[in-house]
């Protein structure tokens, strides 16, 4: 599976935006999807997961209520839409294919990256 991740930018905190990842591959809709994000100097660390279905989701407790993760299996692509954007979700958001039924926040667990795009929110 190839990953590519899009739709970054700059943003004033309370705004939005919408990441989208497309995927390349026929088997696609059999992988777990999630999102990561790195910031300068740190580790990277997960975002949310999404089941294959579409049925389960799975967020970190610091973006909880305030970004949605989805996927249309017919287009082969996750998306991150991300409300009420604060300066320390500024970072390059990666987009993650992990073939266990299991949503799972640990990074080692996801197999195929794509690329990254640069998320920046201004104060």
């Amino acid at each position: 599976v190839q990953l590519q991740a899009f739709g970054g930018g700059l943003v004033q905190a309370g705004g939005s935006l919408r990441l989208s990842c497309a995927a390349s591959g026929r088997t696609f809709s059999s992988y777990a999807m999630g999102w990561f994000r790195q910031a300068p100097g740190k580790e990277r660390e997960f975002v949310a997961a999404i089941s294959w279905s579409g049925g389960s989701t799975y967020y970190a407790d610091s973006v909880k209520g305030r970004f949605t993760i989805s996927r249309d299996n017919a287009k082969n692509t996750v998306y991150l839409q991300m409300n009420s954007l604060k300066p320390e979700d500024t970072a390059v958001y990666y987009c993650a294919a992990d073939p266990s039924p299991v949503l799972s926040a640990s990074r080692y667990r996801y197999d195929y990256w794509g690329q990254g795009t640069q998320v920046t929110v201004s104060s």
